[in-house]
């Protein structure tokens, strides 16, 4: 035995016990950024598999939702525009438009419920193939009655698309993480519009070509590359990840479904399955976790947000190009859909330029919702207001409004998903996203049935549909003091909880389990910005 040092003060020089202290903190510190970097990489991985695929069918079914907005307008000078050929009315137009959202609205709920229960990438793409199989017959349309069966036909099968998408996300990332990818794959919509608007003006140069004129050519070719798209992602969309070592049953009806390769494998998959069980509550869920989510006041004020912002959103996305019109009677139809792109291509920079800024500043969700809902209500003044000799300010009201409306429908479903998920683990967010999806667009069928062309006498006089965007101020208003609310309320229930249970915990629900945990919340707000460093 090596016999005992002698026992003395410390003098100056002796900083070892200091030194191997630092040395261990140092390595600690190194670990959790080693750890955090893995798992970053891990994610890219799964963005890569996951990310594009959601932006191509986001698009694709974007554009045949909202093509019949444009096709409002097309070859009008030939008379082969839709309402002509369909000898339609503008109440029969608003009412094809809003028949499309009553489905939305119904089949939404059920529509993501089964989705939990079932595979999640084989009821995406049903969703997606039905909606190219819908599309493409939309260019036999003949009469109203056509138009109104279609566009039913139509919402019954999209139903549970968007709320789908943020509950399948939440499958593979943690809350914290959805909003930015959200956010990516929701600016195909705004590509999409604009896109539309813009290859609108080739399909109308094929006006008449194989007896179809430019409408017709624009739902067929649409539609057919949509099912083409549908079947791929049987092949590509990994299904809801499963534990390392554990294999997927193929028994069954599942052995007539092609099986996709896994998102990750080996010690990636590992790093991600770990990573994800800290907030991935899987299992079983019935009746009564399903009432447990449908009482949870959280809900209602989410509706509210959403009731507005996607009205106005579907409002201007369907009646663009009206609203152009009446600002400017001269413009050809092929400048109204050159000038309908812009205000698409704003609503992309905005996604792009705030949502990214959201998620790191998680904790004001209602801050960065209610800014840019006040751009949309500044833009809609401007649009109806502005001085009617100068119709360019009034377009760049409407582009205001394109910028203001970007980010809001991604942060008020990431804000969903970080709410029930903690709270009700997986039937939480496809209940929750599919009801606020669902009766969030409520707020469509008042602006596509109610306004606009629905409203027919309001496109008269000096300042042409004055009432109908004073109404979607009104549902931006309601959107606005609905944030608000939503913000108040949890913090006075966070806090209650708090001193219930005597606890400091960072957020509601939320357990840490890790470094990597922790980590992700120190990077939140100003903990990474190089002005802090």
């Amino acid at each position: 035995m090596e016999p005992l040092e002698e026992t003395r003060a410390p003098g100056p020089d002796d900083s070892k016990p200091h030194d191997v202290l630092q040395d261990l903190e140092i390595g600690q510190e190194t670990r959790v950024d080693v750890d955090m970097a893995r798992i970053e990489k891990v994610y890219k991985k799964l963005d890569y598999r996951i990310i594009p695929a959601f932006w191509v069918l986001y698009f694709l079914c974007s554009a045949i939702r909202s093509n019949i907005g444009i096709a409002q307008t097309m070859n009008e000078a030939q008379h082969h525009d839709l309402v002509t050929v369909l000898h339609l009315t503008p109440h029969q137009v608003s009412t094809g438009l809003a028949l499309f959202y009553v489905c939305y609205v119904t089949f939404d709920f059920p529509s993501n419920l089964i989705m939990s229960k079932l595979s999640p990438h084989v009821w995406m793409s049903r969703i997606v193939i039905g909606v190219g199989l819908i599309g493409s017959c939309m260019a036999a349309m003949k009469a109203a009655w056509s138009l109104y069966l279609l566009r039913l036909l139509l919402g019954i099968v999209i139903a549970g698309m968007w709320p789908g998408m943020s509950y399948y996300l939440t499958l593979f990332y943690p809350p914290s993480r959805t909003g930015k990818r959200i956010g990516q794959y929701f600016t195909a919509a705004q590509v999409s519009a604009a896109v539309v608007g813009l290859v609108s003006a080739g399909f109308q140069k094929m006006d008449g070509l194989a007896g179809l004129v430019g409408f017709q050519w624009m739902f067929l070719l649409y539609g057919l590359v949509t099912i083409v798209v549908g079947f791929a992602l049987l092949w590509w969309l990994p299904d809801r990840p499963l534990p390392p070592g554990e294999t997927r049953n193929h028994s069954g009806w599942r052995r007539f479904i092609p099986a996709s390769a896994p998102a990750l494998t080996g010690e990636d998959a590992r790093i991600h399955y770990e990573d994800l069980t800290r907030v991935y509550h899987r299992h079983a869920w019935n009746l009564k976790d399903l009432l447990d989510v449908l009482i949870d006041w959280r809900i209602w004020p989410l509706v509210l947000m959403y009731f507005g912002v996607v009205g106005v959103g579907i409002g201007v996305q369907l009646y663009g190009t009206v609203i152009i019109q009446s600002i400017n009677p001269s413009l050809t139809s092929i400048q109204l859909s050159l000038l309908f792109a812009p205000i698409w291509i704003m609503d992309l920079l905005a996604i792009l330029l705030v949502t990214p800024i959201s998620d790191r500043f998680h904790q004001h969700r209602a801050l960065f919702f209610s800014i840019p809902v006040c751009l949309q209500i500044t833009g809609l003044l401007i649009t109806t207001f502005a001085g009617s000799t100068n119709s360019w300010s009034r377009y760049g009201g409407l582009l205001i409004v394109g910028f203001g409306l970007g980010p809001t429908v991604p942060i008020t479903m990431t804000w969903t998903n970080e709410i029930f998920q903690p709270r009700h683990g997986e039937v939480g967010v496809a209940a929750a996203s599919a009801l606020v999806s669902g009766l969030g667009n409520l707020g469509s069928i008042v602006s596509t049935y109610a306004l606009y062309e629905g409203w027919p006498a309001d496109g008269e006089g000096k300042h042409p549909f004055q009432n109908s965007n004073l109404v979607m101020i009104g549902m931006l208003a309601v959107s606005i003091a609905s944030a608000i609310v939503n913000t108040m309320l949890l913090r006075v229930f966070r806090g209650s909880a708090k001193k219930a249970s005597g606890t400091s915990s960072v957020s509601e629900g939320e357990v840490i389990l890790d470094r990597a945990a922790r980590r992700e919340l120190q990077e939140r707000g100003l903990g990474r910005l190089w002005i802090r460093k």
